[in-house]
């Protein structure tokens, strides 16, 4: 006989019935120890493309992660069907620290930042000497991003049939970063070879506008070939043929291409503006000088002084300034 009130003790305590018959919630979270290792080679709408061992899954994000976005790139723990079969459905369980971090923001003024690729350890800069025209400050940008992120940077001129490298060379010269220049938009052998030397054994991240060549690139890389695009006569601008990264296997080297969306912007919301000089290593040692909390765009900068003595390019301290004014002003670039 069940008693009620003052009279109850532990025995006494009553169980709702599960009417669905499915498991009461708990706030315990499985460890999910036997989840398998993967890489994520690409996510559409909820639906994420994982490498495991030999073989290609389909994954959907576990409900205990929350709110954790999972992106290309991505070491994850996968538990649930692994056989890679078609209409087959593993889970994400676990998401892997990530040792590198490629951010943008959609401009200067939007809060909200975006994470690019996840474990890469390089950034493949693509842009054409013409058709469309290059963008200096669109390379400085990415070059910003690839520093601040711990990414080495690679430049990667196209089409230079069309007009010579020699002038955008000498503006990156005292940066030393490495560059390859292709001749053509196709990519001859030779062009290929070059670029592949510099990803072997790598994760490289490929950005870069609309237009430039970025895509076919990595067509001539990679075995599996992705849509590309042409350049409008009338704007001069490039269109998107890329719409979601994805991670592709170099052909016959150990290493990954990422192919990115083209972008007509690159954000730097989520970046210190004192840590932009860090992306400017031909200027930074003539900050030595520079008042306490210097903005670099003030009358006392050293940095006038610096450039005057011969020991950077002027058009890098332009840069650099155009770059913090940007920020300044909350304007795009």
């Amino acid at each position: 006989m069940r008693r009620y009130g003052k009279h109850t003790d532990e025995d006494d305590v009553r169980v709702r019935p599960n009417r669905k018959g499915n498991r009461p919630r708990t706030s315990i979270r499985p460890k999910h120890e036997d989840a398998e290792e993967g890489f994520v080679l690409t996510v559409d709408r909820g639906r994420v493309t994982c490498l495991v061992e030999d073989r290609t899954i389909t994954a959907m994000k576990a409900r205990e992660l929350g709110r954790k976005g999972i992106v290309v790139g991505d070491r994850v723990g996968i538990v649930g069907d692994l056989t890679g079969e078609k209409d087959t459905l593993a889970r994400i369980v676990r998401v892997e620290e990530r040792s590198s971090v490629l951010r943008r923001t959609a401009d200067d003024t939007d809060p909200y930042e975006r994470v690019v690729v996840a474990n890469a350890d390089r950034l493949a800069i693509v842009t054409a000497l013409a058709d469309p025209e290059p963008r200096p400050r669109l390379i400085d940008r990415c070059l910003v991003a690839a520093y601040d992120a711990g990414l080495e940077p690679l430049l990667v001129l196209t089409k230079s049939d069309l007009a010579s490298a020699g002038p955008l060379l000498e503006t990156y010269a005292p940066l030393g970063v490495p560059y390859v220049v292709t001749s053509h938009e196709n990519f001859d052998a030779d062009a290929t070879e070059a670029v592949r030397e510099h990803l072997k054994g790598r994760i490289t991240a490929f950005v870069g506008h609309s237009g430039v060549g970025k895509t076919t690139l990595v067509n001539a890389l990679v075995e599996r070939q992705r849509a590309t695009g042409h350049v409008n006569a009338v704007t001069g601008r490039g269109r998107h043929t890329t719409t979601s990264a994805l991670a592709l296997p170099l052909q016959a080297e150990e290493g990954w291409v990422i192919d990115t969306p083209g972008v007509r912007s690159f954000g730097l919301a989520h970046i210190d503006p004192s840590r932009v000089i860090h992306a400017f290593p031909d200027l930074e040692p003539g900050t030595e000088d520079c008042p306490r909390a210097c903005s670099h765009d003030e009358p006392d900068c050293a940095l006038d002084a610096w450039v005057a003595d011969g020991h950077a390019e002027p058009a890098r301290l332009f840069s650099l300034r155009r770059l913090l004014a940007t920020r300044e002003r909350k304007e795009g670039d």
